[in-house]
């Protein structure tokens, strides 16, 4: 069968961005590697095709896994994305980074060693979550588990989250590979994410076939080495897509206030009934947070990582906001220069 736009992940949700002169004079495509100034670009007929950027579009402003419309050569414009994974940025820099765009499934890949960490895994949930993408947790090296059996690996990983589906693997194993490809048929996408070193590689080369490169974990402290080093997008033996991302050392959340409290959201039910409404769960009187804390029934190892993550996304979503209007102000005024220079020269 001949392959269609919709075997990339093309709906309605795209097709109803368009306007009739589009439809009939540029062509839809899928974003499948972003460069400094080009893109990677899927057609309905699977090819891969490079296209310059020219104009206002910039590399940071996309993300693989974007649909976009071509004239053939450039590319036109960005549709409006379904889903989107993002982070801030690591480092100093105050803005969002695009991990993925328009992913139906997040695979959070963690192990059944020291690898496995409560807060790294509530961080990933709460993105997922909060990118209205559905979070699966596939836990490996469950056939040599350290420390707990793989079944406690796995009651750890539901307790944080009900609403995730929790699977313990072999990454090396194609029967246990096949259970994941529930997630990955026709016109699917799925996006890897995870420490550098739990078997994501090895998962990615299972689900599509394509060698790409393992990293081993070190015996001393289970943390891998980085293997890849940029996003792409694969075609899987299911015809559903995968996007792999690198190892993430750094995983700064931004605007995921939604997704953590729904992660939290015992926390969140116990908050709305404190006697007042800025309680800081701390020692405020009448605050119903530290009472289930007293009384044995809220971790307070649980209570402090909620109170971390709200933190945390509070003051970088505050900073990338902060450095967005410093942007726009920054550009009106060199606009504002350029018009003025203009004028005077009597252009």
């Amino acid at each position: 069968m001949h392959p269609t736009l919709s075997d990339l992940g093309w709906s309605q949700f795209f097709t109803d961005q368009l306007d009739s002169n589009e439809i009939d004079t540029l062509t839809p495509v899928r974003l499948s590697g972003v460069r400094r100034r080009s893109v990677v670009a899927l057609t309905a007929d699977l090819d891969r095709k490079e296209i310059a950027l020219t104009g206002d579009h910039v590399a940071t402003d996309m993300a693989v896994g974007d649909f976009a419309l071509t004239d053939g050569e450039r590319l036109i414009r960005v549709l409006d994305r379904k889903t989107v994974i993002s982070r801030k940025a690591a480092g100093l820099a105050a803005q969002a980074q695009l991990i993925a765009a328009n992913i139906d499934t997040l695979i959070i890949t963690t192990s059944c060693n020291q690898d496995f960490n409560d807060a790294r895994l509530e961080r990933y949930l709460a993105i997922a979550i909060e990118a209205e993408t559905t979070p699966v947790i596939a836990i490996t090296k469950a056939d040599k588990p350290e420390g707990l059996t793989a079944e406690a690996y796995a009651e750890r990983a539901k307790a944080l989250y009900d609403g995730a589906d929790v699977l313990l693997i072999n990454a090396k194993s194609p029967d246990d590979i096949a259970r994941l490809e529930g997630y990955c048929g026709t016109g699917q996408t799925i996006a890897l994410v995870g420490s550098s070193g739990v078997g994501k590689s090895t998962i990615a080369r299972g689900l599509t076939g394509e060698d790409i490169a393992v990293g081993d974990i070190r015996d001393d402290d289970a943390k891998g080495r980085h293997t890849t080093t940029a996003r792409s997008m694969h075609r899987m033996h299911a015809g559903g897509w995968l996007i792999d991302t690198p190892g993430m050392r750094e995983l700064a959340l931004h605007d995921a206030s939604e997704g953590i409290a729904t992660l939290f959201e015992d926390i969140t039910d116990l908050a709305a009934q404190c006697k007042f409404s800025d309680c800081q769960h701390r020692t405020e009187p009448g605050c119903a947070v530290q009472r289930a804390v007293n009384a044995g029934t809220l971790d307070p190892e649980r209570l402090e990582r909620w109170r971390k993550l709200v933190d945390e996304d509070t003051h970088n979503s505050e900073t990338i906001a902060d450095a967005r209007e410093r942007g726009r102000k920054f550009s009106k005024m060199v606009k504002s220069t350029m018009k003025a220079k203009k004028a005077r020269r009597g252009e």
